[in-house]
């Protein structure tokens, strides 16, 4: 475990309204390519498929009802777990309406027989990375998006997959946000190439992939996989830690290399879920705290530069 330095007790987390991160003030954007070109449905999900790496891919994508094709939007790639869908995905994270684009990328079936991302010891023979990369090619190529906030979340499977892409495309994701994410060794060597920073969120009653870790499976403990982005990032080797009331904890990582920040929201009651103070499709029972508004506001506070 990694020792605190500064214990503090707060109220628990708001629920406000997050701002999105196109919202930032003084924030300098970085139109793509398809700035000015139209866009067909706005304000409604639809299905599209792409090449990559000779295959074809699908996603969801979600243009904002307010969006205008001369002003840059930010993106936001939310990642599906093991066994479920976009569709699935796209109704747990609720990032759609929040005012970025939102996409939600599909899985291909693994060795299991289920649908899952690069990085596990199920994963199908694919690279996930480079469909990534092709699919934020064609997004920027289509849609006015600022290529300076770009994100990736995603749950569990698709949360480790999350910490594969900080590992690897840190110079064009601005910040990453795995919750419950499932940080096989099979994701490979991490050595990015500039900080990445992270916001991992993790319940400790979680019993799929648990806050300790499963050395049967090689799962590390979520305080050690933090630790290492802690080091990788340049911070403080002992967090901030704050308890902000209802078995909720957050640690900060601070004096981070280039904005390299690492945070982290522990859960006492919560299980393998995306923790929401409304029901959604991972859980009927409501949960002291709610994930997306966080990962929103972590997405504001980091661009690439």
């Amino acid at each position: 475990m990694v020792a605190a330095v500064v214990v503090t007790t707060a109220a628990a987390a708001p629920a406000a309204a997050a701002a999105t991160p196109s919202e930032v003030r003084g924030a300098v954007s970085h139109g793509s390519p398809g700035c000015g070109k139209p866009v067909q449905a706005p304000g409604i999900t639809v299905e599209r498929t792409i090449e990559s790496a000779g295959g074809t891919r699908s996603y969801r994508l979600h243009v904002p009802k307010q969006y205008r094709p001369t002003r840059p939007h930010s993106v936001v790639l939310s990642f599906h777990g093991r066994t479920r869908t976009a569709e699935y995905q796209e109704e747990l994270s609720e990032l759609s309406g929040r005012g970025v684009v939102a996409v939600y990328p599909q899985g291909l079936i693994g060795n299991d027989g289920e649908p899952s991302w690069q990085g596990a010891p199920y994963s199908p023979e694919v690279d996930d990375v480079r469909f990534v990369a092709d699919l934020l090619d064609e997004v920027e190529r289509t849609l006015c998006v600022d290529r300076s906030r770009i994100y990736a979340t995603g749950k569990s499977n698709g949360g480790g997959f999350v910490g594969v892409l900080a590992c690897r495309m840190p110079d064009r994701i601005a910040a990453f946000a795995p919750v419950a994410g499932a940080f096989y060794p099979q994701g490979g060597e991490c050595r990015p190439n500039r900080p990445a920073p992270v916001l991992e969120i993790h319940g400790k009653a979680d019993k799929t992939i648990p806050y300790e870790g499963d050395s049967t499976k090689g799962l590390p403990p979520i305080p050690q996989w933090l630790a290492a982005w802690a080091e990788r990032n340049g911070c403080r080797v002992r967090p901030v830690v704050q308890d902000l009331g209802e078995g909720v904890e957050r640690s900060r990582w601070v004096g981070c290399d280039r904005r390299g920040q690492v945070v982290h929201y522990a859960i006492a009651s919560l299980g393998h879920d995306w923790p929401s103070t409304r029901p959604n499709p991972d859980s009927a029972e409501p949960s002291v705290f709610d994930a997306t508004p966080i990962i929103l506001r972590f997405f504001a506070h980091h661009t690439l530069r």
